[in-house]
């Protein structure tokens, strides 16, 4: 039997590819789609083909009217938070790729997962090069003692820091916090520059036109330092084959999953 999808974002720039590409699945159907600004539209007539007769929804809660296994959130980050909480009250898995959420709403969101008994997965990134750059960045953290997160993004990007950022951050706390020389809080001049302290991370966030989505781990020991960064290009290709993955990992999964890396054979 086919794992039923819903994709709430289904007409932005991953959701549209990740639709067509669901439809295309041999164990995947397209079961719903959901975008505020094209509700009630036909989604084959919106992107020019011919197999995807589905109405479109203005919400989650209006698509999960038709039974869904998995929902897939691609919108933003005044919204996923809710789409997340009505998908799992209804007993239905969740693969989120929004960035916008806190460490406190991941921790509201496990519980309500467990609550309900479905599964969740959040990768803040769902391309292959993000997922080694979190994993490198991991090991390198093992070994040296100082680093710190630049975030790029396009000028556009209303959240700050990103998704990506913020999973990094939260992966690289769990193996150890950094060490700091020079504590923030007795900088001499302006102490916002030097960035946004997240889980005891000096985070750095650029909007500037040009970028899509890069982040930076540099780590700096006595006379040497490494970095290791991700650049995201302008299409959704690299997004698509890892959220798959995660679309048909997250049935086997209760509570909550934080990066593509732990379900991945």
């Amino acid at each position: 039997m086919k794992l039923k999808v819903c994709i709430a974002g289904a007409t932005g720039w991953v959701g549209k590819p990740l639709c067509l590409a669901v439809a295309e699945a041999n164990d995947l159907s397209l079961a719903g789609a959901v975008s505020r600004t094209h509700k009630g539209r036909n989604l084959g007539d919106l992107f020019g083909v011919f197999n995807l007769d589905l109405t479109v929804s203005g919400s989650v809660a209006e698509a999960l009217d038709v039974p869904a296994d998995v929902l897939v959130d691609y919108t933003k980050a005044d919204v996923v938070k809710a789409n997340v909480m009505t998908a799992i009250r209804r007993g239905v898995h969740v693969v989120i790729g929004s960035s916008g959420l806190t460490d406190e709403d991941f921790a509201e969101i496990n519980q309500a997962a467990l609550e309900h008994k479905v599964g969740v997965i959040a990768a803040g990134n769902f391309a292959i090069t993000a997922v080694l750059l979190q994993r490198f960045a991991c090991e390198a953290a093992k070994y040296l003692s100082h680093w710190e997160i630049i975030d790029y993004a396009s000028d556009a990007k209303q959240d700050a820091p990103s998704g990506t950022t913020r999973e990094l951050a939260f992966r690289l706390s769990q193996v150890k916090r950094p060490s700091v020389t020079h504590p923030v809080e007795e900088t001499l001049g302006e102490k916002d520059s030097r960035g946004t302290n997240l889980n005891g991370i000096q985070v750095h966030s650029l909007r500037l036109p040009g970028y899509v989505i890069s982040v930076e781990a540099i780590f700096g020991a006595k006379d040497e330092r490494l970095s290791i960064r991700h650049d995201a290009g302008s299409g959704a290709e690299p997004y698509i084959q890892g959220t798959l993955l995660a679309i048909r990992k997250v049935r086997d999964r209760v509570g909550l999953i934080r990066g593509l890396d732990k379900v991945m054979e």
